[in-house]
Parts: C-alpha cells; structure tokens; sequence
C-alpha cells in the first residue's frame, strides 16, 4: 500500500513564502517514480504544478517562483513556493506515478491573503 502525505500548508500574505512536503511511504520508491504537485482552486479544474520525472517542468504560471525538489534518502518531495500570489491560493496535492500506478495525497491548503 502507497501513502502520500502533504503537509505545510497555510496562510501567508502575498509576497511570502512556504514550502509543501509530500511523505510517500509503502512499496513506492520515489527516486524511481514520477512525482508530481497539482493543485485546485474553489470553482477550478485541478491543474498540474510541478512535475520531476528525469527532468523538471512547471506550469507557466509559477516558473521562476516555485521549484520542485526531491530527498530521495526520506521519499519526501518538496514544493518550494516563493513570491506567492493570491491567485496561488488552492489545495495542492501530491501526485505519484509509480509501477504503472497513481496515487495521491488527502491535499494540503493554501492561502496567500493579506
């Protein structure tokens, strides 16, 4: 079985900064598998973030602002969000493409409001 958990969210005020950590634990090795942050604004289609596969790619309306990391040693993924925007307020899921499997983490929120 294959657990994904978010964590870090919250409030901050436009400007700031937070960092997302997604724990994976079970049979998923993360350094093998695909892993991915999609997020989910009210009213909003669920739409990909960051994904880091043998490279990284990001929706174009985060570039240059957050960046997707990986500790392989922890299986722990990290979202690194920085000059936040209240558009970017959402729900942020963790994504894991592993063994021709998908899963996904419960969501963690965020809200950029000053």
């Amino acid at each position: 079985q294959v657990q994904l958990v978010e964590s870090g969210g919250g409030l901050v005020q436009p400007g700031g900064s937070l960092r997302l950590s997604c724990a994976a634990s079970g049979s998923i090795v993360i350094r093998r598998s695909v892993m991915g942050w999609y997020r989910q604004a009210p009213g909003k289609q669920r739409e990909l973030v960051a994904v880091s596969a043998g490279s990284t790619n990001y929706a174009d309306s985060v570039k240059g602002r957050f960046t997707i990391s990986r500790d392989n040693a922890k299986n722990t993924v990290y979202l690194h969000m920085n000059s936040l925007k209240p558009d970017d307020t959402a729900v942020y899921y963790c994504n894991a493409q592993w063994v021709a499997e998908e899963y996904w983490g419960q969501g963690t929120q965020v809200t950029v409001s000053s």
